[in-house]
């Protein structure tokens, strides 16, 4: 089938590695412009506009799609079907109306549940014990486009957002090949999102990743794996911030009457600290200006005591 794609970071070009190694014919590749990054601040290519490069691909990079010079050039590249997979910006009427076959997202979430743009964190924040990755045919709200074919995916207890997004990549490209099999065969069926059960997962921010103490250790646990890599898990401690990469919950039975935050243990390989319920074991951490490490690495250096605050004039 002859597609044009629209997506920018790796989840996207996974996906359209998988089109390219299933024979379809991409005729264009729409991505975000090139952004500075690092201290450099050179202009740096999105994961998508490498892959397309790399094959040979005619690239795109509106600043705004919906412009109508933008759009005339959209039409100059034949395609059946546009795929998109977090290209992020928002698509007119006009531009889903243009392919034949229409405009087909791949979502990281089984719609309707966890519209919007940060759905694998809010998964994992919210303890949900299964994902997966929905195609739907594209219409002009946010995500709210029929459902034509979903695969599901459990979240392990171990899973952080960098685990599970690789896993949601990997099968993003796997059921947006197997539903465009469907979709030429013409057995696909779309069925009407239920709005009812409908949640929005808005896009992350660094200051989401504030851990705030007066939480259950369940869900302040959730809270750093869904934030891991980025933005990060941070507290403070002793006028700087402190970030927490792995922690753990415990019921913790020593903590009942202490304040949330404070140290209840520093043992050799660990160090346990007050929730609002039960307490969370923290065992790879980082000082602000120094680097990422275990417990018993980090404990060698710095002095931890039972009773101090964590949460205490280092939090930005």
């Amino acid at each position: 089938m002859r597609i044009v794609f629209f997506g920018t970071p790796d989840y996207a070009a996974g996906a359209l590695e998988a089109l390219l190694e299933a024979g379809h014919e991409i005729t264009a590749v729409v991505t975000q412009p090139d952004r500075p990054k690092g201290r450099s601040g050179e202009p740096v290519p999105s994961p998508v506009k490498v892959c397309a490069v790399k094959h040979q691909i005619p690239v795109m990079q509106p600043r705004r799609i919906k412009r109508p010079a933008a759009i005339e050039e959209l039409k100059q590249y034949p395609a059946e079907a546009y795929v998109v997979a977090a290209f992020g910006q928002i698509l007119s009427q006009e531009i889903l109306d243009i392919p034949p076959r229409g405009c087909l997202n791949i979502h990281a979430s089984l719609l309707p549940r966890y519209r919007g743009a940060s759905p694998i964190q809010h998964a994992i924040m919210d303890g949900e014990k299964e994902t997966g990755i929905t195609v739907m045919q594209m219409d002009a709200g946010i995500d709210t486009g029929d459902i034509l074919y979903k695969k599901v995916i459990a979240i392990e207890a171990e899973d952080n957002y960098e685990t599970l997004h690789d896993k949601l990549t990997k099968l993003g490209g796997q059921t947006i090949t197997e539903a465009l099999v469907l979709l030429e065969e013409g057995k696909l069926i779309p069925e009407k999102q239920q709005d009812a059960l409908s949640c929005y997962a808005p896009l992350i921010d660094k200051h989401m990743g504030a851990i705030d103490f007066t939480e259950d250790a369940e869900a302040i646990e959730r809270r750093i794996r869904a934030m891991t890599p980025w933005p990060g898990t941070y507290t403070g401690y002793r006028g700087k911030q402190l970030k927490i990469w792995h922690a753990r919950p415990t019921l913790a039975t020593n903590s009942f009457g202490r304040a949330p935050g404070e140290i209840l243990k520093v043992d050799r390989d660990s160090i346990q600290v007050a929730a609002g319920r039960g307490a969370v074991v923290i065992d790879e951490l980082q000082l602000e200006g120094k680097k990422r490490m275990k417990a018993r690495d980090f404990l060698l250096g710095v002095k931890m005591q039972p009773g101090e605050i964590l949460g205490q004039n280092g939090n930005k």
